[in-house]
């Protein structure tokens, strides 16, 4: 049962740590610390044999379910160290609770939230010195599950792994905090409604992968993506939820099958709402946010998720036609949310809505 599951903890063979990575060079995704934790399920046992043991390969049998059938899903949050060496987590338990949702969709069986939020302290508790503490930089967490059971034939697996492992990262972009440049497609498509664009598992990634290096050889640093149908309605920004201040309405597209409902992009919200900006969602055509930006309506835009937080943008490509966005700069909203959501993960500013979770 999930209230019987115990962790154990397998240290580092010869003790010795990883060289860590210089703060000012760490990149994203690229580091990894000594430790992951894992677990497995089976149907007989379901979730069993937790530990947290030194990071390391997989041996998987060539005919594991994730190669062949796609049973993968993940997630992405981050640890923040503050002042005197306190550890920050940024509402987990939303995390866990969509990746739950993920694994509902997926045919795969949940996890059990507390005790992995349990576990993922003890990690944390652990890897503490692996936090960089340099401005903007943090630890990258990314659980996982995937379906190991060796066999062909299209139906759910009855084997499991779930693991976290742990990165220390700076900025997402290169551009770090300044405007990106995006390219809108209306060929390629990322989700359609009664997919699984709404969920966050692997393949999601995958299909965007071709056009996204298209946009990068036209010198963009990610996708607008439309809807499916009519190739007319916003929906995504790269891997982020998308935003426009139009006039004195913040808009972002609505959660309706196709859009991954993200974390950042709820405390967004909740936070501009607070604040007495008026928060709109609701669909909205990429012809109406390029004739704003040609009327002066359009006052900024940005992305928002965990990797990046909040990322402006400053210009739009559609139809072989560019257009700036608040003159190519960031905007005044997106500042001070990057700024105040910041400070509240960290534990520099007080926080109103109870998100952050300290690690012991």
């Amino acid at each position: 049962m999930w209230e019987d599951l115990e962790v154990t903890l397998e240290k580092l063979a010869d003790g010795k740590s990883k060289e860590k990575p210089s703060q000012d060079k760490l990149g994203f995704g690229q580091h990894f610390t000594d430790h992951m934790f894992l677990m497995k399920w089976n149907r007989e046992n379901g979730w069993h044999d937790a530990k947290i043991c030194p990071y390391g390969d997989f041996t998987l049998d060539p005919a594991a379910v994730v190669f062949h059938y796609g049973q993968a899903i993940f997630e992405g949050m981050k640890a923040y160290k503050g002042d005197g060496g306190q550890v920050y987590l940024f509402r987990p338990e939303d995390n866990f609770e969509r990746m739950n949702s993920s694994a509902i969709r997926m045919c795969m069986p949940r996890i059990p939230v507390d005790q992995v939020l349990k576990s993922l302290k003890a990690l944390l508790y652990l890897e503490k010195n692996w936090i960089p503490e340099s401005e903007g930089a943090s630890l990258y967490i990314r659980p996982t599950m995937i379906g190991t059971e060796p066999f062909l034939g299209v139906r759910p697996s009855a084997e499991y792994y779930f693991y976290i492992i742990l990165s220390p990262v700076g900025a997402y972009y290169s551009e770090g905090f300044n405007p990106t440049k995006i390219y809108v497609s209306d060929e390629h498509v990322r989700a359609v409604k009664g997919g699984v664009g709404n969920v966050k598992t692997a393949g999601n990634y995958a299909a965007s992968l071709y056009t996204s290096e298209l946009a990068k050889k036209e010198g963009y640093t990610q996708v607008l993506w439309l809807d499916a149908c009519e190739h007319k309605y916003i929906e995504e920004v790269g891997t982020s939820n998308i935003f426009f201040m139009i006039g004195d309405e913040l808009v972002t597209p609505p959660l309706e099958g196709s859009i991954l409902g993200g974390i950042t992009r709820n405390s967004v919200l909740k936070l501009a709402e607070s604040w007495g900006v008026k928060t709109v969602e609701r669909e909205i055509a990429i012809d109406e946010v390029l004739a704003a930006t040609e009327d002066g309506s359009l006052k900024e835009a940005f992305g928002t998720g965990t990797a990046a937080v909040i990322s402006p943008v400053g210009e739009l490509f559609y139809k072989d036609k560019a257009y700036s966005i608040n003159n190519g700069e960031t905007g005044e909203l997106s500042r001070r949310l990057f700024d105040e959501l910041q400070d509240i993960q960290g534990g520099r500013r007080e926080d109103p809505f109870n998100w952050v979770v300290r690690v012991g």
